[in-house]
């Protein structure tokens, strides 16, 4: 087993009064891919943003238990959210790049962090697009704004832009579910690849999606983890009837 990145006690997040999360507990392992799946409305990508605290910026949210990080509980007072931010990247549904170059794009995250030497720039520039499996579509236009490109081309630019700031966990919420299926296919290989160096935790509406890219999965239902487990196991011997009626898609 690999060693345990993020572990959730008791994790539970209020909306004002209403409860979205009631004390989620899960260990993930680094280096793995760990889907979230489940019915609309069940939680799972309000758990992923409690990952890197994104939930702070909602107003009226109480969070109670812990989330620790490497050990490390980021909802102590002493925590610096940006650093924070920085080790823990995030993708989001619908693909958000800048109205800038394809380069700005990428070299924004890396420039906030000081790093403003043009080669040193040029060279995280280059390395990120690499390692988002677009460089070779978009190395004769970095020039020219993102906006041009194509939804697939945008999501694995955003993918890019987050890995110039050389996170740790990269968190995905349904990354894919914009995308025609070649684009969705360029995600899911590049999601292989990513794991070699980053912990991956993505949300998924599409169960063949969590089937196909995931080690381990989470199924959430009603704010509570119902299971977790292999990806496999839970694809073919749940140990939960829940988690069985909606893989099987008796409901959801």
């Amino acid at each position: 087993m690999k060693d345990t990145k993020i572990v959730t006690e008791a994790l539970s997040l209020y909306y004002g009064e209403k409860m979205a999360l009631n004390s989620v507990s899960v260990e993930i392992p680094e280096n793995q891919v760990t889907a979230f799946i489940g019915p609309s409305g069940c939680g799972k990508s309000t758990f992923l943003r409690t990952l890197n605290r994104m939930n702070d910026l909602i107003p009226n949210v109480k969070t109670s238990g812990k989330v620790l990080i490497d050990g490390l509980d980021i909802y102590d007072k002493k925590v610096d959210v940006v650093n924070l931010r920085k080790k823990i990247g995030m993708v989001f549904q619908k693909s958000n790049p800048f109205a800038k170059s394809i380069f700005e794009n990428v070299a924004y995250g890396p420039k906030i962090n000081g790093i403003n030497n043009k080669k040193d720039l040029e060279e995280i520039v280059v390395t990120s697009l690499q390692r988002a499996a677009i460089w070779n579509e978009v190395k004769d236009r970095l020039n020219h704004s993102a906006l041009g490109l194509s939804g697939g081309q945008q999501q694995r630019l955003c993918i890019a832009r987050t890995l110039a700031v050389n996170p740790e966990i990269i968190l995905m919420d349904e990354p894919a579910s914009a995308l025609d299926p070649i684009s969705t296919a360029k995600i899911e290989e590049l999601i292989f690849e990513l794991k070699k160096n980053f912990t991956i935790v993505i949300v998924t509406h599409n169960m063949q999606q969590a089937a196909r890219v995931s080690d381990l999965t989470a199924f959430f239902y009603l704010g509570e983890l119902i299971e977790f487990g292999k990806t496999k196991k839970i694809f073919t011997t749940p140990d939960k009837k829940q988690t069985e009626d909606y893989i099987t898609g008796r409901f959801g």
